[in-house]
């Protein structure tokens, strides 16, 4: 166990101070007595303000559901004067327009997927740095994009009918997206560069070029036999790749081996969510991590199959441009990070009343630090050309919290020696406070603000903990149907827009959350795009190449200028304000079970890995079997509904504590394969997850907010201590 050491008023923990001074401080060209004298200034009063923000949270709360509470059978414009009496609803500042210098065209003018992935997992944090190029043939190939039927199984080596399938709808893009003058891909026979423009010999000898030339923009290789050629569609590029002697190339008319198109544009390396981080040791791996993310020399190994493979950063891509000149394309994505929120504290400092620093400031500072290591030109490759670190801040509440991220976002600034408004802020809109005040969260960082979006999961979980008293809350597969969540959605675009986001930031959705069923995902996520939205969450690589193709297929500037052109002069607030309860049930037993049911599976099936494994992103299967991608967020939902159903009387906790029993089994039988796996049932006083799982449901009212961090953070301590004495 590492010890403390007096710095200055404050103790640090020796192992953090260590990797501060000799790993982050140095590079970051920061002096050790100075920066540790500065850190303590900003450390004491802003944890002082954290503290009032989080006591204003609760007091809010409090005054709800004693005043649901007192009011039972209440009218709407009653609610909402409440509401605005206690400050819950702010008085609305003049809606001027953001500012925001120094900020990468990725942001600004490039519309494209965007990776959230955790960041203490090498392995995948490297994939979606890597995830700004995918292959198109492989994502069809390997998803259910292409359907198995009539002899197009996957199988375990390669199926040259489904292949063949793969091909045919590729090229399909490349005709909807880069037109020929005459004739299909299908049809090329080989690809030349002539007379300044590219020229496609077809099957049948004759010859055509491109229904817009403008879209070719380079090339590798000769010009009479090109083994790249480079498109631009909606400021997305399209590489065809061409090689006669690769496997599938030599079968291919025009020698294609692939198409390979820029996929994730931006990604998010999380601090947050998907991670489980609940000791110093932990919060430094976090940090050493986006050390070697940021400056793009983090690797790894792992073994596949015989196989060990090693996982590096993509190189930039070079093409020749029709001029003789070079372009160069970044092999990688816009990396953000995004820190925790305001609620959890770190043992790694000890403020002068022994109280634990909040996280969330640490964050701040030493992700910050890092991030200048890049600023200064240290490291194997620059993440932002414009010289700016962006910060992707969760979980606040209203226009007060965005403020002071924006003060200490500022104070950092000054501790690391860096110009005014270097820090870039992300505001996520995913609680209720946030939503009804956007327009005022956005104006309190109108210098700073490069990201808003919506979530459904933290913002679903949000709405179910703040109005838990009122009734029994709708079954969450209805809740997208809804007034409040229709009008949040359509609230965010408009608001963003109405601030001068566009072409300043991005307005993002919310995550996929089902990574094996991307045929879905494609017939569905085209809604983000259409919407008015300039990113969405993908939850990999490969889902990113293809909800890329959206974006190829709408550009998001005009949607953007329709809506604006259409007026913005709308307010959904009071719709946004309509409680999501259920007055009149009418579901039968069977629905109730299953909802119970799926949500205890989901509860089990994830805090089992997190509090034991440490794993803090999971794919679960639901109750129909379907794997959905779970985190902390989808755990604020599922524990605040379950709890919900309980106060209403639509389930009892005998039944509850049943289910949690009962399927207790069945997770541990989708476990059974892997060997760090420990059995909850049937010793389920001895198991600490399944205690963890049991305690988010049934003390799920007085959570702050309705986090699951506080018990997770617990149990997850209580786990390692356990193994520990072994």
């Amino acid at each position: 166990m590492s010890k403390y050491v007096s710095v200055g008023s404050l103790r640090v923990k020796e192992s953090f101070l260590n990797f501060l001074n000799e790993e982050v401080l140095p590079d970051a060209q920061l002096e050790q007595r100075q920066f540790w004298e500065q850190f303590e200034q900003i450390a004491i009063p802003f944890s002082a303000r954290n503290t009032t923000l989080l006591e204003k949270r609760t007091s809010l709360q409090k005054q709800i559901t004693e005043w649901h509470q007192e009011n039972p059978d209440f009218s709407f414009s009653e609610y909402k004067q409440f509401l605005k009496n206690i400050g819950y609803i702010e008085e609305e500042t003049e809606n001027k327009k953001v500012h925001v210098e120094n900020v990468d065209e990725e942001i600004t003018h490039i519309a494209g997927p965007q990776l959230v992935v955790p960041i203490n997992n090498p392995r995948y944090a490297i994939n979606a740095a890597n995830a700004r190029w995918g292959s198109l043939y492989d994502a069809f190939y390997g998803t259910d994009i292409i359907s198995e039927k009539e002899g197009a199984n996957k199988g375990t080596s390669y199926n040259p009918v489904r292949g063949k399938k793969v091909i045919e709808k590729s090229k399909t893009f490349l005709d909807n997206t880069i037109p020929l003058k005459k004739g299909f891909y299908k049809d090329a026979n080989k690809f030349s560069i002539e007379n300044g423009e590219l020229s496609i010999t077809l099957i049948d000898g004759s010859m055509t070029s491109l229904k817009y030339p403008k879209k070719f923009i380079g090339f590798v290789g000769e010009a009479s036999n090109p083994t790249a050629i480079l498109f631009k569609n909606n400021r997305l590029h399209i590489e065809i790749q061409i090689d006669e002697t690769d496997p599938i190339g030599k079968f291919d008319p025009a020698n294609i081996k692939d198409i390979v198109i820029e996929s994730a544009v931006t990604s998010i390396m999380d601090c947050e969510d998907s991670i489980t981080a609940v000791d110093t040791e932990d919060k430094i791996d976090v940090y050493r991590n986006w050390k070697g993310l940021i400056r793009g020399e983090l690797s790894t190994t792992f073994r596949k199959g015989s196989e060990t493979i090693e996982r590096t950063f993509n190189e930039n891509k070079t093409y020749k441009r029709l001029n003789g000149e070079t372009i160069t394309l970044s092999g990688r994505v816009l990396m953000l990070v995004r820190n925790v929120g305001l609620l959890m504290t770190s043992e790694a400092v000890l403020l002068p009343d022994g109280s634990e620093i909040y996280e969330g400031i640490l964050d701040g500072i030493v992700t910050s630090a890092i991030a200048k290591h890049n600023l200064l030109g240290k490291g194997k490759f620059i993440n932002s050309k414009k010289g700016s670190i962006y910060i992707v801040k969760p979980k606040m509440h209203g226009s007060e919290e965005v403020a002071f991220t924006n003060d200490l976002f500022a104070a950092i600034e000054d501790l690391l020696q860096l110009e005014r408004f270097t820090i870039k802020m992300g505001i996520m809109d995913e609680e209720r406070r946030t939503s009804i005040n956007l327009n005022n969260c956005i104006m309190k960082a109108k210098n700073r603000v490069i990201f808003i979006n919506t979530g459904y999961l933290d913002r679903t979980g949000d709405e179910i903990h703040t109005s838990m008293v009122v009734g029994p809350m709708n079954r969450t597969d209805d809740m997208k149907n809804l007034s409040w969540y229709i009008n949040y959605e359509l609230n965010n675009v408009t608001t963003g827009l109405n601030a001068g986001l566009k072409n300043q930031a991005q307005i993002g959705k919310g995550m996929w959350a089902k990574p094996d069923e991307m045929k879905e995902m494609a017939e569905e996520k085209i809604n983000h795009v259409r919407a008015g939205a300039n990113t969405a969450w993908v939850p990999s690589p490969t889902a990113a190449t293809i909800h890329a193709l959206h974006y190829h297929e709408v550009f998001i500037e005009d949607v953007q200028q329709q809506l604006i052109e259409q007026g913005l002069d709308i307010n959904y607030i009071d719709n946004i304000l309509q409680i999501p309860n259920n007055d009149n049930p009418n579901w039968s037993v069977k629905e109730i079970k299953e909802e119970i049911d799926n949500h205890i599976q989901k509860i089990l099936g994830y805090v089992v890995r997190w509090v034991e494994q440490g794993i803090g992103c999971s794919k679960v299967p639901n109750i129909h079997d379907v794997g959905m991608m779970e985190d902390r967020a989808t755990l604020r939902i599922s524990s605040q509904l379950v709890a919900n159903w309980m106060l209403h009387g639509i389930i009892t906790e005998d039944e509850v504590t049943e289910s949690f029993k009962r399927i207790a089994k069945i997770v541990d039988q989708q476990n059974e394969e892997d060997p760090l796996y420990k059995n909850m049932a049937p010793n389920f006083d001895d198991s600490i997850a399944f205690q963890a799982a049991i305690e988010l449901v049934f003390k799920a009212q007085e959570q702050p907010n309705g986090y699951t961090e506080p018990i997770l953070h617990k149990k997850r301590l209580q786990f390692k201590q356990k193994l520990m004495k072994v």
